[in-house]
């Protein structure tokens, strides 16, 4: 496969072996690194060519259990393992060289942070005494991304010394366990001085050293981390559980509001007891990992995805909210939780790290619980049915998809409702900030295919998004759909390389309205000058040459029913195809405000003739 090197050491089994036969010191701190990473659990890297990274390279690339990324631009490789990461739950070690490839993998180190994703950056760096002497690709990586990493570390300078590397073999468990478990995961940073030789040139090590150091040189015996880390699991006491379903037992009207999340929170089986047993609908936000599957069909469960069209015309609130996940994408339910929380609805925004994650500052309750465990202690103990609001929404949510069946236009959302309702079921879906996204959580319909929807909502740009979505493709077994915008897609055009070097087939789809179509929803739009050209800026691209550029295939069409047929076959076949679907910006936001108008006319005539029924 190309962009992989299979290594010469012939089995894991054998690689101590071969740290212990280390010709120099930097050789053998690479070794022990991607040792005990390999124990820890990892099996993929990502490497981005360099000189002074050349020991962690090398010994990643001859380690038979690791399989090997080479991506030409480190920003990129960033977001790539980010992309991984959101679908497997374990880093995917970034491996760049020192100077200005570092600061290229801030963005997804950004992303990583805000959005809890399992990342390790391994940045090589010029040995200490070079530091602050002006000596040519040279600066200061010390805590270069401050309060963005959970963890920081210099590994010390390369030694035949058993005490330093049993503190390397201790920093790089400790790195993968608080990259990936707990939590609160995210990026942790190992910074890796090397000197000269970077190359396994010999240097005369000393004799017997590794035999005077065998836990050191060799790790574990039995193949395990050097650091054994048990995690706690966050649960509530009896009493704060008690005290929470006699609130929820209590509600008058209640929702279940599931915002974006890696990993379904709680899960899907959790979620349907607990929809089940309170009544409560589900807002699914279309990240959340709850939007699609089987607990959507299941008798008594409402799944809803419509209420980005529908809440901000409702004049009736629940009382009681539990949420989880990060704050929804959908402003209308943003807007429409802070009105609750005005109006005196209690509001349990329920985070396992104790994040609060809610920037309207209206709920009331901050449980800090695993998810899971807590959804499936709740559904054991609430006894209660839904009532007029739970149904009233249920039929809204019905309603609304026929309304929405019944749109003669073709707009951008029917591009996302499509993807949703004709990927492969089951399949990986990486799904563009700005207005993709959006146009998901308003015509993503619910159904039970086993769709695992993924984003970057973290910090929420439009930066690196083929590049994770390719890395998520590399660690999914079903298709990879990825649905870009315009902008999205020239911002990270070259993370396309990946489909050739990883060898990762996907289905490209980019929604073209020639530039960015969301300032539309600003205020902004009616200033222009400068609106046009400093905000939507138009670029006039034409992205055939791309597919040319990195062998993939191409078609264009501004027609629904090509659309669909073009999506049918290239989800079915082998390689990767780019699908352009052309509009007009402008016309296109129009066509979301007549949408979104008549949907508000529609639900306030149902008020009027449904008056009363929040009681």
């Amino acid at each position: 496969m190309s962009g992989e090197r299979r290594p010469p050491v012939a089995d894991s089994a054998d690689w101590p072996d071969a740290v212990a036969d280390s010709p120099n010191e930097s050789t053998l701190w690479g070794r022990v690194v991607v040792d005990e990473l390999y124990r820890a659990g990892v099996d993929a890297a990502c490497l981005a060519p360099g000189s002074r990274s050349t020991p962690l390279t090398m010994a990643f690339a001859d380690h038979p259990g690791v399989r090997v990324f080479s991506h030409l631009d480190e920003r990129s490789a960033a977001f790539f393992a980010l992309g991984r990461a959101k679908r497997t739950g374990r880093p995917t070690p970034v491996v760049t060289t020192s100077g200005t490839a570092t600061a290229n993998l801030h963005p997804a180190v950004i992303e990583a942070n805000q959005a809890r994703v399992p990342m390790l950056l391994l940045t090589a760096d010029r040995p200490r005494e070079l530091q602050h002497s002006g000596a040519n690709q040279t600066v200061d990586q010390e805590k270069l991304y401050g309060d963005a990493v959970r963890h920081y570390r210099s590994l010390p300078d390369p030694a035949f010394d058993g005490r330093k590397l049993r503190a390397v073999r201790t920093a790089v468990s400790r790195a993968v366990h608080t990259a990936s478990d707990g939590a609160n995961p995210g990026p942790v940073h190992l910074n890796c001085p090397f000197r000269k030789p970077l190359e396994p040139t010999p240097t005369d090590p000393p004799e017997g050293w590794a035999e005077a150091s065998p836990l050191g040189a060799r790790g574990r015996p039995d193949g395990t981390p050097f650091v054994a880390v048990t995690e706690g699991r966050t649960e509530l006491a009896s009493a704060d559980r008690a005290r929470l379903v006699e609130a929820v037992e209590g509600a008058d009207a209640g929702v279940l509001v599931c915002g974006p999340a890696d990993a379904p929170t709680p899960s899907r089986d959790a979620m349907r007891g607990l929809a089940l047993s309170t009544g409560f609908p589900v807002l699914a936000d279309p990240l959340s990992g709850l939007r699609w599957g089987q607990h959507v069909d299941a008798d008594g469960v409402t799944v809803c995805g419509g209420y980005d069209a529908y809440l901000g015309a409702l004049e009736t609130y629940p009382d009681v909210v539990l949420r989880f996940g990060a704050s929804p994408t959908s402003k209308p339910l943003r807007r429409y939780l802070a009105e609750a929380g005005r109006r005196g609805a209690r509001q349990f925004v329920v985070d396992p790290a104790g994040g609060w994650r809610e920037a309207a500052f209206t709920a009331t309750d901050l449980v800090v619980a695993a998810p899971t465990p807590l959804a499936a202690a709740l559904s054991g103990r609430v006894e209660r049915e839904a009532g007029g609001f739970e149904v009233r929404l249920a039929d809204l949510e019905t309603a609304y998809w026929d309304r929405v069946a019944d749109e003669s236009r073709f707009l951008e959302g029917d591009v996302l409702g499509d993807v949703a309702a004709l990927a492969p079921d089951p399949s990986t879906v990486f799904v563009s900030n700005s207005m993709p996204v959006r146009d998901l959580d308003r015509f993503g319909r619910p159904h039970d295919a086993d769709l695992t929807v993924l984003g970057n909502r973290g910090a929420s740009g439009i930066d690196g998004i083929a590049s994770t979505g390719l890395g998520a493709g590399s660690a999914s077994e079903g298709p990879l759909v990825l649905v870009t915008g315009d902008l999205a897609y020239y911002h990270d055009s070259n993370g396309l390389l990946a489909v050739a070097r990883s060898g990762v087939d996907a289905t490209v789809v980019l929604v073209n309205n020639d530039g960015g179509g969301i300032f539309h929803l600003l205020p902004v739009e009616s200033f222009d000058p400068p609106f046009t050209e400093q905000f939507t800026t138009p670029h006039g691209l034409d992205f055939e040459p791309t597919a040319d550029l990195y062998g993939l295939e191409f078609a264009r069409t501004d027609d629904r029913e090509t659309f669909r047929d073009l999506f049918a076959e290239s989800v079915a076949t082998d390689g990767t195809q780019v699908i352009e679907v052309v509009f007009d910006g402008e016309a296109s936001h129009r066509g979301r405000e007549t949408l979104q108008q008549s949907v508000h006319e529609w639900v306030r005539s149902r008020d009027g003739r449904d008056a009363g029924h929040n009681d």
